[in-house]
């Protein structure tokens, strides 16, 4: 077992009689995680435990608190679409349904790889917006005109981390949240040196910003960004460092000083809060997606409790854990056809 799945299995592994057991060996599993990722290079200073023992602690807190979070498990189905409110707020019609399981890869791998298995777990992300519009609306039995409303669409649909187990899926999204800080940490290191000139330090720089796209390639990342364009970044970047491979080491013994290191990493560590939030939002919507601030009896509405999941700038998804049925999945014939909606 890895030194990240040692720390994810501690922190999101459903075992809270555990949590008090061997923390410090948690501390250090994390602690040697994240050097092993950002610079092994910092080993080579003394004491560096030390110096990061705070900020490490200070994240192993939060996400403790992040991994005894309670997203009860929703039905992606068709039939869903009539009786969950929440997957008729999240989806537009009963047909995106399946559309949405027909078009995603991963859903389509995770049934081929276990055709035993007559459903998947997964962490559903969509985009969530509200728009103030101007449109009619009865009110007191009068029909108004011009009347300001919010509406209330999802959009970006994904899903991630497929497992044939909840408490598995669980796991893997633990260990994206991890990985990402672990990709914030790069990234704040990428942007202090993004205007190098120089080429052995450009080569450096290169190296880092892959290492970044690699850690996002399979995790939150896909919440928000079409995989296929993480990996032509990958593809782009891996052509420009074969371009400035020649002197790489003496770049990379430039790029940062072992001060500059830690103080990136502890800058994250120290503050995982900041980076890492679930946030809980109690709505109702109507049936045609318009915000209810004050339901009378004349407007139907559903009640939905919606999780947001922020990771960072631009990392942010309203999730729901989510039960999908392989039946769902329809013959291979009507993939195409229903994909077709999602593109």
């Amino acid at each position: 077992m890895s030194l990240i799945d040692r720390v994810v299995l501690a922190l999101f592994g459903g075992r809270p009689d555990k949590e008090a057991v061997a923390d410090q060996a948690l501390v250090d599993d994390l602690t040697e995680a994240i050097v092993d990722i950002v610079e092994p290079r910092v080993r080579l200073r003394t004491g560096y435990r030390n110096e990061l023992a705070d900020g490490v602690r200070a994240t192993i807190a939060h996400l403790r608190e992040l991994g005894h979070a309670v997203l009860e498990p929703i039905v992606l189905s068709r039939a869903a679409w009539s009786q969950d409110p929440h997957v008729r707020a999240f989806f537009v019609s009963p047909d995106d349904v399946p559309a949405l399981i027909g078009h995603s890869r991963e859903v389509r791998e995770f049934f081929d790889q276990h055709p035993g298995c007559d459903h998947a777990h997964a962490l559903l992300g969509m985009k969530r917006e509200e728009r103030r519009v101007l449109a009619p609306r009865m009110e007191a039995g009068v029909m108004r005109q011009d009347v300001a409303q919010t509406t209330v669409g999802f959009s970006r649909h994904r899903l991630i981390a497929l497992a044939e187990e909840q408490a598995q899926t669980r796991l893997q999204v633990g260990r994206h949240i991890v990985a990402r800080l672990t990709q914030l940490v790069l990234a704040r290191i990428v942007a202090v040196n993004a205007q190098a000139n120089d080429v052995l330090l450009q080569h450096a720089y290169l190296g880092m910003k892959l290492r970044m796209l690699e850690h996002g390639r399979n995790g939150m990342q896909a919440l928000v960004t079409d995989p296929p364009q993480i990996e032509l970044q990958i593809a782009d970047i891996e052509r420009a460092l074969k371009e400035t491979a020649e002197g790489d080491t003496g770049a990379k013994g430039s790029l940062l000083t072992m001060d500059g290191y830690i103080a990136h990493i502890n800058a994250v560590l120290g503050h995982a809060e900041q980076y890492v939030q679930l946030t809980r939002i109690n709505m109702r919507v109507d049936l045609k997606g318009t915000k209810v601030e004050e339901p009378t009896s004349e407007d139907p509405v559903n009640e939905l409790e919606l999780t947001d999941l922020f990771i960072g700038e631009g990392f942010s998804a309203t999730i729901a854990m989510v039960h999908i049925p392989r039946t769902e999945m329809g013959p291979k014939e009507d993939l195409l056809s229903q994909a077709e909606r999602f593109l």
